[in-house]
């Protein structure tokens, strides 16, 4: 995970409870990826440190146990730089460009380089950012550095130098596993010897958790319900949460399928589903109490999840320790990998 902000409900549901159950099949190794924040985050990388703290509390408090599994901030193991370093050499530049993802934030970006590719190639890109006032991270748009272009690279390099035989995502994530595997078969190929696997995608059903405004829960959309938010700050969200916007009183009748709160009530209140749906179509039930009761619900939901986080928060050392004996578990695994790729590489 990239430590960006605050991880939200769409986070738990959709990623750490799939995590907690790998855990208990495979050799997991839960990664902060701080140097991949810098992609977006390099103008200012002030909130990262806070962030990767925040997100290993989320990880404990969801469940994942460093006794069963590997957790580790990326810049710690400095071995991926150089796995990374090493595969750029031998990845054509064309893989790179075609990456969806790569091509997508490209067409999201305003200004950028093209302005400095129409005469201020002497201006720096400190001195672009305070000239068109650009957000980096805010606003997801992106200049055209070197990093986000390698942005793959690097995370093959995550991947391959654990030697993974597997990896947990997302449909969208497919064409990076698949660039991973392919800069894997070209190191195997050229230095003649199977030194990394080709990791198998573990696809990973992301239930669409609505936010706020009916849309996907989203940071970039700012209507997220955040795990780190007090009983009181959800139960102010979930107050102003969209909801069928036909139905504008108690007695008119409601359409359950179109409305975001109904959706979260079939992911914490699923046993009451029927008959809410029910009421909700003879306008019986209205929008406030609907609301109501999905507070009630989440509220309990969460509540062994956020002891659990409060009492975390109170011990910040213990935070740093589980990080420190994970890097020194990773740096073990990547030190061996990086062994046998100096060796077969002749360096």
């Amino acid at each position: 995970m990239r430590p960006t902000g605050k991880l939200h409900l769409g986070h738990l549901l959709g990623v750490l409870e799939n995590w907690v159950k790998l855990q208990d099949e495979y050799d997991c190794y839960y990664m902060v990826a701080d140097w991949h924040a810098l992609t977006s985050e390099y103008a200012d990388p002030s909130e990262i440190k806070n962030d990767t703290r925040e997100i290993v509390v989320d990880w404990l408090s969801a469940g994942l146990d460093p006794s069963k599994s590997t957790f580790f901030v990326q810049s710690h193991v400095k071995e991926h730089a150089e796995l990374c370093l090493l595969l750029s050499m031998i990845v054509p530049l064309a893989w790179l460009e075609r990456c969806p993802t790569y091509k997508e934030q490209l067409s999201e970006i305003s200004g950028g380089d093209e302005n400095v590719d129409a005469g201020k190639q002497s201006e720096s890109f400190d001195q672009f950012i305070a000239r068109t006032n650009l957000k980096v991270a805010g606003d997801r748009k992106y200049l055209r550095t070197y990093g986000f272009l390698g942005y793959p690279v690097l995370q093959a390099a995550d991947i391959l130098i654990y030697r993974a035989d597997a990896v947990p995502v997302g449909q969208d994530q497919l064409p990076h596993l698949e660039l991973c595997r392919e800069i894997s078969r070209r190191f195997n190929h050229l230095y003649s010897k199977k030194v990394f696997p080709e990791p198998a995608s573990l696809l990973t059903p992301f239930p669409k958790i609505p936010g706020t405004d009916g849309r996907k829960m989203s940071k970039s959309y700012n209507n997220c319900i955040y795990l780190s938010d007090s009983p009181e700050i959800m139960t102010k969200k979930i107050k102003t949460m969209f909801t069928d916007q036909t139905k504008l009183r108690k007695g008119d009748p409601g359409h359950p399928e179109s409305c975001p709160v109904f959706a979260c009530h079939e992911i914490y209140n699923s046993a009451q589903t029927g008959k809410i749906s029910e009421e909700c179509k003879s306008g019986k039930l209205g929008c406030t109490d609907c609301k109501s009761i999905l507070t009630e619900k989440l509220l309990k939901a969460m509540e062994q999840f956020r002891n659990k986080r409060n009492e975390l928060c109170r011990h910040p050392e213990k935070i740093d320790g589980i990080l420190s004996q994970g890097a020194e578990k990773a740096r073990s695994a990547a030190r061996e990998t990086m062994s046998e790729v100096r060796q077969v590489m002749g360096i």
